[in-house]
């Protein structure tokens, strides 16, 4: 399938109503769907998902994603089995490990994720096929619990795709294993996906399934303008922060340990003192920003998405850094 058709919008830093706006452009431009972070403390994923599935029709869309440590599993499948049915159906799951220093600042102590990822999506599931669980796990304890519908929706099973946010690649193989889905991190380079099926085809294959089986959206920093350069410079800032914050995806695509240094070093740590990134921002190549982003003209965005999907994307989930996301929406879907 053409990735044209599966278009996607990754929504954050931006106001709610400014989200929701969008996710209707995007719907009326033919996107598939729409995603709502939810990472750092800004906004939460749940009110803007919820807010866009009241006001569009057709847009599938996903929560992506909420962590597996702050609400309770059987919360998760309340609020998504509700979304389901206020969205007829469209709405996705999906779910992540949280990261540090965040988790640890709020008194999480995110040990063995993986158990904990693999005991929430069973149970959820379950839940989602209104079943009554019982589950002694490790993260998950459920004695005699059900979605206790008893009315509008019934007791109809509940047909929600669930997706797994993994970088890491035992994570990538647990989403092979268990999940609808992985979705694929962002400011990555597109060869960086190649190992990532390597990880997700070896999960899939542990329970029977091939990696054709497992639907792969991305997110892609996408930062356009007419002048080449300008976009560049644009999505600069972006990427000298994740820089900093998440220096092991940047290293994994190929960015040198050398630079990753320096950029923390001038940022002062994380978060970064006051002025910190825009400093780093100055010392970042901007074949750095090339590699890991979809920035440029219109036909630089189409050309380095057409690599993302030449290597496993199956789905573009544009995250705009130029701050002209209706342009974006336009210039993509007219490509």
């Amino acid at each position: 399938m053409s990735w044209r058709r599966r278009l996607g919008l990754y929504l954050q830093d931006m106001h709610v109503r400014e989200m929701v706006r969008y996710a209707r452009f995007g719907e009326e431009k033919g996107f598939e769907s729409a995603w709502v972070a939810e990472s750092r403390l800004a906004r939460d994923a749940l009110t803007p998902v919820t807010a866009i599935a009241t006001v569009t029709s057709r847009l599938k869309v996903g929560a992506g994603v909420i962590n597996t440590w702050t609400r309770n599993a059987a919360l998760i499948a309340q609020t998504f089995a509700t979304l389901d049915e206020l969205s007829n159906g469209r709405v996705m799951l999906g779910l992540g490990a949280w990261w540090d220093p965040l988790a640890w600042k709020v008194g999480v102590e995110r040990r063995n994720p993986i158990k904990c990822m693999r005991e929430y999506v069973e149970v959820i599931r379950r839940l989602f096929r209104m079943e009554t669980v019982n589950f002694e796990g490790e993260f998950v304890k459920m004695r005699g619990v059900r979605l206790d519908v008893l009315h509008g929706a019934g007791e109809r099973p509940r047909n929600i795709p669930i997706y797994i946010g993994a970088t890491g690649f035992k994570m990538m193989e647990l989403a092979g294993e268990i999940a609808d889905g992985v979705l694929l991190n962002y400011l990555v380079s597109p060869t960086y996906n190649d190992k990532a099926l390597e990880h997700i085809r070896k999960g899939a294959s542990i329970s029977g399934r091939r990696l054709e089986d497992i639907d792969r959206p991305q997110l892609i920093a996408c930062s356009m303008d007419e002048d080449a350069d300008r976009a560049i410079q644009l999505a600069k800032k972006h990427v000298t922060m994740t820089l900093g914050q998440q220096p092991h995806i940047m290293k994994a695509s190929g960015v040198s340990q050398d630079l990753i240094d320096e950029v923390q070093r001038i940022m002062g740590g994380w978060p970064a003192k006051p002025g910190g990134i825009e400093k780093a921002a100055e010392i970042v190549p901007d074949s750095v920003v090339q590699l890991i982003t979809a920035s440029g003209t219109v036909d630089d965005v189409v050309k380095k998405v057409n690599e993302y999907a030449a290597h496993g994307c199956t789905a573009p989930l544009l995250l705009p850094l130029s701050g002209n996301v209706e342009y974006v929406i336009e210039k993509i879907s007219g490509a």
